[in-house]
């Protein structure tokens, strides 16, 4: 069965309810209960989508099977449309093209624009909880502790130096530090704050399971095995360059682009290729002055291969001999791109204070 195609396919009508999002929908069919998903819950549906031109381009009514996904792995529109609803409810949702797949690009095999959905709620399975014989921090982050510690809980301006594991309810590893080279450390005040309130609880040598509130999926959690070894006053921060702005007219450029000052003198002159593992002290900022990342505010230098990192640090720490100590202006390009609000990295042009302490080869 093919579904009508609505006579308000083109835009909202006046009667449609509308989000701070700009989110627009109509109830077709009230649905029961009072149960509404979380994102992190899957939920079971039957929905026909049409661009606003009348065109049909996706429908399980049309196949006629329901389909079923988890309600944080969608379009933000349906991401947040789904969580208005009851079981049993049929609604309407004129979805801008932010909250859909974004304008219409020729080619692309995705509508574009504003879509229309009609959407059949059937089921929802809810996500797996943390167990109820938890205790609780002060704002509700749920834990366990599985081997006591011993001294002083950190204080809010300490580095902490941790392991972290961290996976998904269903059991997937999404990400382990017992892995890599060293456990990292970090000040609490650049934490999550459901981290950070976690290990600002805890003492040197002690372990923990702990339910993170996962902020992509709101309802959902990240199990945490943390386990707290050691913590320290963080060292004074940097000053912010004051030509943290803009590349100034006395730097030196390559033809990529990088921008460099020697700050300080080395010794020798052998140099690292990009084949080798470095170890480093570093600050970087962005050009209006923030500090995103700092080995010195952590008291400890870090190392790495030289060829894992950002392409600006590549080519950048390759022109350095060791006790030298140079600033970069590193391009978008060389970087980590343009500025992408929630993805978590800086973006745009990048100014780093680098002191090269060793090559380890």
């Amino acid at each position: 069965m093919t579904p009508e195609t609505p006579a308000d396919v083109a835009a909202a009508p006046a009667d449609s309810s509308k989000t701070d999002t700009g989110l627009a929908s109509k109830i077709l069919q009230a649905g029961t209960g009072s149960d509404k998903p979380t994102a992190a819950d899957t939920v079971t549906v039957h929905y026909s989508g049409w661009t606003t031109d009348g065109k049909m381009f996706d429908s399980s009514v049309k196949r006629g099977e329901p389909t079923s996904f988890p309600l944080g792995q969608v379009i933000a529109g349906w991401t947040e449309g789904l969580q208005l609803m009851v079981v049993g409810e049929k609604r309407r949702f004129w979805i801008p093209e932010d909250l859909a797949y974004g304008p219409e690009v020729p080619g692309s095999g995705r509508p574009g624009g504003m879509l229309c959905f009609d959407v059949e709620l059937l089921g929802i399975k809810e996500a797996p909880k943390p167990p109820a014989d938890t205790e609780k921090t002060e704002s509700g982050v749920a834990y366990k502790i599985i081997q006591e510690g011993s001294g002083d809980s950190p204080a809010a301006d300490h580095v902490v130096t941790f392991h972290f594991t961290a996976k998904t309810m269903e059991g997937e590893t999404v990400q382990d530090t017992r892995k890599e080279q060293a456990p990292p450390s970090m000040p609490l005040g650049k934490m999550p704050p459901a981290l950070a309130e976690i290990l600002t609880e805890m003492k040197s040598g002690e372990q923990r399971h702990a339910w993170l509130p996962e902020p992509q999926a709101p309802g959902g959690y990240i199990v945490a095995d943390l386990e707290l070894i050691s913590s320290k006053e963080a060292p004074p921060a940097p000053a912010v360059p004051e030509d943290v702005a803009d590349v100034p007219a006395d730097a030196e450029k390559t033809k990529s682009g990088l921008a460099f000052k020697v700050l300080s003198d080395g010794e020798g002159d052998g140099k690292p290729k990009a084949s080798d593992t470095v170890k480093v002290h570093y600050s970087g900022w962005t050009t209006d002055g923030e500090m995103f990342d700092s080995s010195v505010v952590r008291g400890e230098p870090t190392q790495f291969p030289l060829n894992g990192v950002i392409k600006g640090w590549t080519e950048g720490v390759q022109l350095m001999v060791p006790g030298e100590k140079r600033r970069f202006w590193i391009p978008a390009d060389l970087a980590y791109g343009p500025a992408v609000p929630g993805s978590g990295r800086p973006g745009g042009m990048l100014v780093f204070d680098i002191e090269l302490l060793e090559i380890i080869g």
